[in-house]
């Protein structure tokens, strides 16, 4: 059997002044890949590629399709392997991969016609700070690209790399995305039981009434200094396109308003596109404006997730559902 413990993919260091050829990531490339040995010369990976769409549509989430080894993808897989009886380890064998293909028999990329929606706007430069936030009338996306990259769950650069010298603000180009369920497919919805959080894991899982696992996603839980609750809590209310209220209570580092004040909604508002509120007061499971930090930056004390990833959970969640936190 092959076995790449641990994937441990990685890049090749570089050899004076000469760097690695960068991986082929054509469709067909990308499509075909099933060599478990192959390591990546430089950048992504066909095979984590693949992998990464394999995952998102079985609803193992591994956060930003980005072709590459890391913390979240490695949770992905160990929550795969104990969900469908396989040993627990994060090594990427063929025996997983088998099973990982049984998932779905569509290609992982596919060419994606750019819509008139996509490239309307409009978009706007996103401050960092909070109060300059407040000022905008909608937390809108900053480019198409950002709305393109989080339509189909990918990191900007890998969109980038897929697409070579195309343009990504014209209605009617033909760009390569990674072949996710599309926002709003019509899906056969899982009979939720409870959701738990599991601090120590950083991800979020959903149960079924007999235990399995529907779904994992990972996860930003807290900090040190606004800790995540314990115990066992409920669902309040799901609220899309949240209005984000700022409370000086809050102290969050660089924020000097001593006064409440509001951040409209919209992709890039603080708690993202969505909001599910739980029995917690001012605690609540989230969207990002940033979905490649999910699951490797602390929040500030509530849980968050990646846009699509909440907008997929609150669509299975219901007011009441118990929401367990596992330390």
């Amino acid at each position: 059997m092959r076995v790449l413990a641990g994937i441990g993919f990685g890049l090749l260091c570089m050899t004076g002044s000469l760097a690695a050829a960068p991986q082929d990531l054509s469709v067909d490339v990308v499509n075909n890949a099933a060599d478990l040995s192959a390591k990546p010369e430089n950048g992504p990976s066909p095979l984590l590629i693949k992998m990464q769409v394999l995952l998102d549509r079985a609803r193992f989430s591994p956060g930003v399709i980005d072709g590459r080894d890391g913390e979240n993808l490695q949770n992905a897989i160990k929550a795969f392997e104990k969900a469908r009886g396989l040993p627990v380890d994060g090594a990427l064998d063929e025996e997983l991969w088998m099973k990982l293909n049984e998932t779905s028999a569509d290609p992982a990329l596919i060419s994606y016609t750019i819509t008139d929606e996509d490239v309307k706007g409009p978009f706007a430069t996103i401050p960092d700070k909070m109060e300059a936030q407040a000022k905008l009338e909608r937390l809108t996306y900053s480019s198409p690209e950002e709305l393109l990259a989080e339509k189909f769950h990918m990191d900007i650069d890998l969109l980038k790399e897929l697409n070579p010298g195309k343009r990504f603000d014209k209605a009617g180009a033909s760009i390569v995305v990674a072949n996710v369920a599309p926002p709003g497919a019509p899906e056969d919805k899982p009979e939720v039981e409870k959701i738990e959080i599991v601090k120590s894991e950083k991800i979020l899982r959903v149960l079924g009434k007999d235990g399995a696992v529907l779904a994992v996603y990972p996860a930003s839980i807290g900090s040190e200094e606004k800790p995540a609750p314990s115990g066992r809590h409920t669902v309040r209310a799901v609220a899309p396109n949240p209005v984000y209220t700022y409370n000086p209570d809050y102290a969050f580092k660089g924020v000097k308003a001593k006064e409440k004040f509001e951040i409209k909604p919209g992709p890039n508002n603080p708690v993202g596109s969505t909001w599910i509120d739980l029995s917690v007061e001012s605690f609540g499971i989230h969207g990002t404006p940033e979905p490649e930090k999910v699951g490797k930056a602390y929040s500030n004390g509530c849980v968050r997730l990646t846009n699509w990833d909440v907008e997929e959970l609150a669509g299975m969640v219901r007011k009441g559902m118990t929401v367990d936190f596992l330390d």
